[in-house]
């Protein structure tokens, strides 16, 4: 439906599916080419995309990191919850930062303007 079917590529970003060229067709798209014809609807292509084989596996992660890195990454996540007031996060961040930091870090009550 365009002379430059790539310049829509290029440019768009929500989008349940592009059928680009005269080549393609939504039927190829339902069918048969790999894509689904079930597509998101009511704007949620801004965060999804359509029906594809990947959405039906499972999908397990994991963290693990070092001690010197539990420190690291515990001083901001220790920060970033205090200021969201997430005070069982932050103790997990502290238990760390005590543990493997040797710092001494205080919980939520002793941030400013948390005191009754």
């Amino acid at each position: 439906m365009t002379g430059d079917p790539q310049y829509f590529l290029d440019r768009l970003t929500n989008y349940g599916a592009l059928f680009l060229g005269p080549e393609t067709n939504v039927s190829y798209g339902d069918k048969v080419i790999g894509t689904n014809h079930t597509l998101p609807t009511r704007r949620a292509a801004r965060y999804t995309g359509g029906l594809w084989v990947g959405k039906f596996i499972k999908t397990c992660t994991y963290q693990r990191i070092s001690e010197e890195a539990s420190v690291a990454v515990g001083e901001y996540c220790s920060r970033l919850c205090a200021l969201e007031h997430f005070a069982g996060h932050k103790e997990q961040a502290d238990i760390r930062l005590r543990r493997y930091g040797g710092q001494n870090v205080r919980g939520l009550d002793a941030l400013p303007g948390t005191a009754e």
